[in-house]
C-alpha cells in the first residue's frame, strides 16, 4: 500500500518553501530506484559520504557532475564480454542516480574502490553565515556600521 501526500494545503499558507516542496515530491519519484545501491554516512559534524556498489565498472565507465546543488553520479559499461554469457548475476545497465546536496556542501574528492565508488562531501560555511558573538555596549550611544565592520573583522 503506497500513502499518497496531497502538498496543497501547504502551498495556500506558505511563502518561498517552494524548493521543500519539490524536494520531497523528487523523494517520493526516486524511491522506487534502487539501483545501484548505495550508503550514505555522516562523518563529523561536517563530513559526509556517499558510497556506491559499482561492481563491473571502471572509473572510465562512470561520470560524476555537480552543478548547482545537485551531484549526479551516471555509469554505462562501454566493453563487450568475452564469451558467451550464461547466467547474468551482475548487474550491466547504464543507470543515473542524483543526490540534492543542502546549501554548502562541497565534493571533496571520489575514489574507486574494491568496485566500490566513494565519494567524500563536506560542508563549508562562510564566515558571513557563521554564528557570531555581538557585544552589548553601557553606553546610550550604538556604536556605528563602520565600527560594526571593524569588530567582525
Amino acid at each position: 500500500m503506497r500513502t499518497v501526500l496531497d502538498f496543497s494545503p501547504l502551498h495556500r499558507s506558505s511563502i518561498g518553501f517552494d524548493r521543500v516542496f519539490d524536494l520531497l515530491e523528487a523523494a517520493r519519484t526516486q524511491a522506487n530506484d534502487n539501483w545501484p545501491p548505495f550508503d550514505s554516512v555522516k562523518l563529523s559534524e561536517d563530513s559526509y559520504r556517499i558510497t556506491m556498489a559499482l561492481a563491473g565498472f571502471s572509473r572510465e565507465d562512470i561520470s560524476l557532475t555537480v552543478q548547482a546543488n545537485m551531484l549526479t553520479v551516471s555509469g554505462e559499461r562501454k566493453g563487450e564480454q568475452e564469451g558467451e554469457v550464461l547466467h547474468r548475476g551482475i548487474a550491466n545497465r547504464p543507470f543515473n542516480r542524483r543526490f540534492e546536496l543542502a546549501e554548502h556542501v562541497q565534493v571533496t574528492g571520489a575514489r574507486m574502490e574494491h568496485g566500490l565508488l566513494v565519494i567524500d562531501l563536506k560542508r563549508e560555511v562562510p564566515e558571513a553565515y557563521k554564528l557570531r558573538r555581538v557585544e552589548i555596549s553601557d553606553s546610550a550611544v550604538s556604536p556605528s556600521v563602520s565600527q560594526l565592520r571593524e569588530q567582525a573583522a
